[in-house]
């Protein structure tokens, strides 16, 4: 669909043309004015709608975000935020600020989105339990062809590795560096995947790929210490986001996941 259709849904108007953004490995993205429009060829239902949840969870809790205007099958219309200079310490207190939202239980009660792979709903008290079945077994599902001789072993690893708890939070879900936009106004965070999980999530992704600074670390453990327990599965928390790496782009991150297994004795 055009963008300028998907504003139309949302009842707003733009002048000028829509100048694509960068940032869609998992759609099209566009800006028109004050406004970002993403859309997708052929998304899979729910996928928009839950990003548009994402963000507003995101919001109410303290962290900024675009402003949601519209979300729809069709996509989602956000506000335009302009770049500004990098703050990471900014960043560091407002994810150490969200990581402190501490929930009843874990999970959500609405299908999440993790890219564009769907993962269902649900609420546990048991971070194990909803860990394995919510999140992971999907993953190991979809991948288990592209797993190769890898297969038993992760099924050992998830089922029997001792997945520190620190207790239920609000979690970004997706947090690399490139849903970080360093804006005019601060650090904002896009396209989340945001559930209450562990946030030792957030930290392993974050790592996964790089992209934070120093400044960023220093400034979050002195706010947020993270234990040696915790600092020690965030390879094993990598999985998570290398199973969908696999999913989507092949072969290539199996290299990845041998490694963390064999990080942790399993191969």
């Amino acid at each position: 669909m055009r963008p300028e259709s998907l504003l139309h849904l949302a009842g707003l108007s733009a002048a000028g043309p829509p100048q694509p953004l960068s940032g869609g490995d998992m759609g099209q993205v566009w800006r028109l004015g004050e406004y970002v429009v993403k859309t997708h060829p052929s998304p899979p239902p729910g996928l928009f709608p839950a990003e548009g949840r994402g963000l507003m969870l995101l919001a109410a809790a303290g962290a900024r975000t675009p402003a949601v205007y519209w979300a729809g099958e069709e996509g989602i219309v956000l506000s335009y935020l302009p770049p500004g200079t990098e703050n990471w310490e900014e960043l560091a207190t407002m994810l150490a600020h969200l990581h402190g939202k501490q929930s009843a239980a874990y999970g959500s009660s609405h299908p999440v989105f993790l890219g564009r792979f769907p993962l269902p709903p649900g609420r546990s008290k048991s971070w194990r339990s909803y860990w394995v079945e919510y999140r992971l077994e999907p993953l190991l599902a979809a991948t288990r062809k592209a797993q190769a001789d890898l297969a038993g072993h992760l099924e050992r690893f998830i089922h029997t590795f001792e997945w520190p708890a620190e207790g239920p939070a609000l979690i970004h879900g997706d947090l690399w560096s490139g849903n970080v936009l360093m804006t005019a106004s601060g650090p904002a965070l896009i396209d989340p995947s945001a559930w209450c999980g562990e946030r030792a999530l957030d930290l392993a992704m974050m790592r996964l790929f790089g992209g934070f600074p120093p400044a960023f670390w220093s400034a979050y453990e002195e706010l947020r210490p993270v234990s040696a327990e915790v600092q020690e599965a965030l390879p094993a928390y990598q999985l998570y986001f290398l199973l969908v790496h696999l999913h989507f782009f092949g072969a290539g991150y199996l290299s990845g996941i041998r490694r963390t297994l064999n990080h942790y004795g399993f191969i």
